[in-house]
């Protein structure tokens, strides 16, 4: 539901939450394309209809799309377990909701010479403090050593504090798994990879293998790391599987006016307008939004087809899609439209 990104996510469901133009689970869903998988399933669950209709568009000659929507909320495991009948051979699970573009194909490549049951992609940070830590060993059932990028997954720590994290290597999300796993997972029940399989696995002595990539993973599950996302996909576009359209990211700039902050172009997305004498600072303005004259805009997003009108001043605003902020307003830290449940 991507609540922390409301109201961005009022009408959207967060993998529908673009960057560059782009929505967060085509990343993760090309570079599955990239690795050779031909047949691609996405679980839905809240504000599903959007995610069907760009799973529709995904069909082609070398891959096969489609959507499963839960009834009811089943977990990260609970979601793939009612596709057990589907799942006869390796196959991958990944988060939708997490921007990922990283070799797939060679993370299959050593789960299969490992002889692991599951494998699981690890990504370092500086700060695990928000994250699942993962602790390898170089053999099975031992010793932790914080050094191994690689290795048999001997612990997992749950959001430790910075001094008590063992590692700086967190669970990024995409799994590779043996069917046999999905025994683990209870029939109609909520169940969690993270919280509940893996954990169960590692009590079976269950080889479960741990990988850390290179290429991009990150997490835009709040406003900020929205903005920032913009840049660190412009950074390594090199790196991606996707392709941003050309022009993707420009929208018209009065002459008169300024943009700084968040990178060089990916402020502004396709047919924004801003007009004489604004400045826009450390934001992005998502499809077609429009700044008036006169305004001024600090660390905020402006979302599509909304509009600033003249002569108003926001700093550390979300304005979600379609909205209208009116003239000479003096906004800092608020969010339109305001109540989340509208």
């Amino acid at each position: 539901m991507g609540t922390r990104l409301r109201p961005l996510t009022l009408n959207r469901p967060k993998p529908m939450i673009e960057v560059l133009g782009i929505p967060v689970i085509e990343f993760v869903k090309d570079a599955m394309v990239a690795a050779g998988i031909s047949e691609v399933i996405v679980t839905t669950g809240y504000r599903g209809e959007s995610l069907a209709q760009l799973v529709e568009s995904w069909n082609h000659n070398q891959l096969a799309a489609w959507v499963n929507e839960e009834k009811t909320a089943m977990g990260t495991a609970g979601s793939v377990k009612l596709l057990e009948d589907e799942l006869k051979e390796t196959f991958v699970v990944g988060s939708g909701d997490t921007l990922a573009s990283f070799d797939i194909a060679a993370l299959l490549e050593e789960h299969k010479n490992s002889g692991a049951m599951a494998s699981m992609a690890l990504w370092q940070v500086d700060d695990p403090s928000e994250y699942g830590v993962v602790g390898l060993s170089n053999e099975k059932n031992g010793e932790i050593d914080s050094d191994l990028e690689t290795g048999w997954i001997a612990k997992f720590q749950e959001k430790p504090k910075p001094e008590e994290a063992f590692s700086n290597v967190i669970n990024a999300g995409l799994y590779i798994l043996e069917p046999e796993v999905l025994e683990l997972i209870p029939k109609g029940e909520k169940f969690d990879w993270s919280k509940q399989v893996f954990p169960q696995m590692l009590e079976l002595g269950m080889p479960l293998r741990g990988i850390t990539i290179s290429g991009l993973w990150f997490d835009i599950g709040r406003p900020s790391d929205l903005l920032a996302a913009q840049e660190i996909v412009l950074r390594g576009r090199d790196q991606l599987w996707s392709q941003i359209p050309e022009g993707s990211n420009e929208g018209y700039l009065s002459p008169n006016s300024k943009v700084e902050g968040v990178c060089e172009k990916s402020v502004l997305l396709d047919g924004c307008m801003v007009a004489e004498n604004s400045v826009v600072s450390g934001s992005l303005l998502m499809s077609k939004a429009v700044v008036r004259g006169e305004v001024t805009l600090r660390n905020c997003i402006i979302g599509r087809n909304s509009i600033v009108e003249a002569g108003s001043v926001l700093d550390s605003c979300i304005i979600g899609d379609d909205m209208v902020v009116p003239t000479n307003s003096r906004w800092t830290n608020r969010r339109l439209p305001d109540n989340a449940n509208q």
